[in-house]
């Protein structure tokens, strides 16, 4: 939420884009504030690129309002776009120019007389200049693509799965990048389907499913939400059969000893039911965000807003 009622530097309210048959977002409310970073997640297809194409003034809603730093993304969009930076999630550079041709032409239509902040973040990513797009790999494309995104410090950043292509190196100085960028004071709404990265870079996340945002919290509220996952092995097959019937669930086929079980809450009690089983051991990590997700998507409570 935006604190001390101060306007947010991204406003969506009541959002509704219907391209039939399901498919659109619907009555989408998100607020996203200076020198914040809002996770959007969700599966493919459930309406986190069209509600990101909304500020960037590309796509007019049927319904509801999107505003960036006060202004009407469609009716304004030339005053929107002159201190917004879009990565897209499907790179848009022109492929036949070299990335020095196409940065520079995309200062130019900025107006950006300096172009170290551009040259910082070459060096940052490692991007060669001489290089012709077209003929890139798919993360130099990317790299092409960040460094547009953010080489005029733009007051908003909107990021759509941006370390797509990326190595985990570039993914690491893209973090660093988004973190730097959060200082600076930027707002910065960051869809992305890799829940771990989210889980780093983000103060707030919205879940979206169906084109519906179905719970948006803080970070440190996901991290009270997530429960445990447990890998339990026991001493043979019949014991695991023994298990699997004890909880309804048809014995699997095969000498496997092994079960896993997800978003474990009651720690005290698994230990008090296996100790009726005859158990080799238990291994335990946290849940995964992936796997809040899918539980929230499967059917828990979608009624919390933030």
């Amino acid at each position: 939420m935006i604190a001390n009622g101060a306007a947010p530097a991204i406003g969506v309210r009541g959002l509704t884009k219907d391209y039939g048959r399901g498919r659109g977002v619907f009555d989408v409310s998100l607020e996203v504030a200076a020198g914040e970073v809002l996770g959007f997640l969700g599966p493919n297809g459930a309406g986190k690129t069209v509600t990101m194409r909304h500020p960037m003034g590309f796509v007019k809603p049927q319904r509801g309002t999107v505003e960036v730093l006060g202004h009407d993304c469609f009716r304004e969009r030339p005053a929107v776009q002159a201190r917004l930076g879009y990565l897209p999630g499907e790179s848009s550079c022109m492929r036949e120019m070299t990335a020095r041709a196409f940065l520079d032409l995309m200062a130019g239509m900025r107006g950006m007389r300096d172009r170290s902040r551009m040259l910082e973040l070459v060096d940052m990513f490692g991007l060669d200049l001489r290089a012709r797009i077209g003929g890139m790999s798919k993360g130099n494309r990317q790299k092409v693509a960040i460094v547009a995104a953010f080489m005029a410090r733009p007051d908003v950043l909107l990021l759509d799965e941006p370390t797509s292509g990326l190595d985990p190196l570039m993914q690491e100085r893209f973090l660093d990048l988004v973190a730097q960028e959060r200082a600076r004071g930027a707002a910065i709404l960051l869809s992305s389907h890799i829940f771990e990265e989210v889980g780093r870079a983000c103060d707030r996340v919205a879940f979206i499913r169906a084109g519906r945002v179905a719970m948006t919290c803080t970070m440190d509220e996901v991290r009270s939400m997530r429960g445990r996952g447990y890998t339990v092995e026991f001493a043979s097959a019949q014991e695991r059969s023994r298990w699997e019937l004890a909880h309804g669930a048809e014995p699997a086929a095969g000498d496997a000893r092994g079960i896993e079980l997800l978003d474990v809450r009651d720690v005290n009690g698994l230990i008090g039911e296996l100790s009726a089983y005859d158990v080799a051991a238990v291994t335990s990590r946290e849940q995964t965000l992936e796997e809040l997700f899918l539980h929230l998507y499967e059917g828990a409570d979608p009624s919390r807003q933030g």
